[in-house]
């Protein structure tokens, strides 16, 4: 069992980490991994939250996310779609399909994101993938790469 902590969100024996060791593709954003997967269960549960004007890679993969917003409220990019999301809704996306999260309404933006223990490397988007996304107008106006 873990415990939360008591202060904000963080849970005891839980450190927090850099979203990612490098690059300057993401933005004031920080995870904590609650559950590294085992005993029946192959999925990994992890802690995001980014500050204010924040954002994720914009990004996709081999395997699924499913992603449950529990602070805050801001944007998200799911294939060529751009939600708005907050307190309680669950995003589902679907494998190999571009991603990118934000926190837009100026306040933190904190999601509990579950993925399988099998997965492959994010892989980011080159110049021909940012001319087709950005086709899009939306899409163009919210992305961050």
């Amino acid at each position: 069992m873990i415990r939360h902590r008591g202060e904000g969100y963080t849970w005891e024996g839980v450190d927090i980490h850099p979203y990612k060791e490098t690059g300057n593709h993401f933005k004031s954003i920080h995870r904590q991994t609650l559950f590294p997967g085992g005993y029946d269960l192959p999925v990994e549960l992890r802690y995001f939250e980014m500050a204010a004007d924040g954002h994720s890679t914009l990004e996709r993969h081999e395997h699924a996310h499913l992603v449950m917003i529990i602070r805050g409220s801001g944007k998200v990019l799911v294939g060529d779609t751009v939600t708005e999301i907050s307190e309680h809704d669950l995003v589902h996306v679907p494998p190999m399909t571009w991603h990118q999260f934000r926190a837009t309404n100026g306040t933190e933006l904190g999601f509990l994101c579950v993925v399988s223990t099998e997965r492959d490397r994010p892989q980011r988007p080159g110049e021909p993938e940012i001319e087709e996304l950005k086709a899009n107008g939306t899409v163009a106006e919210f992305i961050r790469y």
